[in-house]
């Protein structure tokens, strides 16, 4: 008798430069993204110069202009350029505060989604087994109520965008919850800005200046987000409650 037992052999872990392939990848567009001047064009001074062309292209082809805005969208948040707000603008001005909200959240969920992948296939969990107690204590709460809490970190506006896009990738959060919590947690932030982009035209013609200093934290906007913050916890308060010891023992 064969007493030798098969085991199917475990898939040996890539080298670290094929791990770190599409990080690095990122980074080189990024670079040359700001090499050939990039940041220039996704401006307030480009939109106020460029605003007849911009108009006229939507006006001929309106879906193929939404297309290629979701796609700009997409890839300027993929290698995690930080000048999103500016393009929310852009979508607002250009689409109005719905359809440009929509541009808006599609094109930051595909780009957002493509940076964590490129952070999970790097880095994978390597990092939070790494972590200290603080951390741990973190991650389980993550695990349990991964929903609430990818949905708190997407409205906090103290959170930079591209930080919260690869967070969770260290934390092996499941894919379907962060796109869930990306495309729905920024609808509020989106539309705030889309809005303001749909002025902008009005702005111009007046000779002003769009100030976009502490915008989201404004009373008006940042009220509605706590709401949203604490409707989020209520899962996360609800499952403290009814894990907490009711004060009878089982014999």
């Amino acid at each position: 008798m064969n007493s030798t037992i098969d085991t199917v052999p475990s898939e040996a872990p890539k080298p670290l430069w094929k791990r770190l392939l599409p990080l690095g990848i990122i980074g080189v567009a990024l670079a040359v993204f700001f090499a050939v001047g990039g940041p220039d064009y996704v401006s307030m001074e480009s939109l106020r110069e460029n605003r007849e062309f911009l108009t006229g292209l939507v006006a001929d082809n309106l879906v193929l202009a939404l297309l290629g805005f979701i796609a700009t969208y997409a890839i300027l948040v993929a290698i995690s350029f930080p000048g999103a707000s500016f393009l929310s603008l852009f979508g607002g001005f250009l689409f109005g505060t719905l359809v440009g909200g929509f541009g808006i959240v599609v094109g930051a969920t595909l780009g957002a989604t493509g940076i964590f992948l490129a952070a999970r296939y790097a880095f994978g969990d390597a990092l939070s087994k790494k972590a200290g107690p603080y951390m741990k204590k973190f991650e389980k709460g993550l695990k349990e109520n991964e929903l609430s809490y990818l949905f708190i970190l997407r409205l906090i506006p103290a959170f930079p965008f591209f930080i919260v896009n690869i967070v969770p990738a260290l934390f092996d959060v499941k894919i379907r919850n962060y796109m869930l919590s990306t495309f729905f947690g920024i609808i509020p932030g989106a539309l705030v800005y889309a809005s303001v982009g749909a002025g902008i035209g009005a702005i111009f013609d007046q000779g002003g200046e769009a100030n976009l200093g502490g915008l989201m934290l404004q009373p008006k906007v940042i009220g509605p987000i706590l709401g949203l913050i604490a409707l989020s916890l209520l899962p996360i308060v609800y499952k403290k409650i009814k894990g907490a010891p009711a004060g009878v023992t089982e014999s």
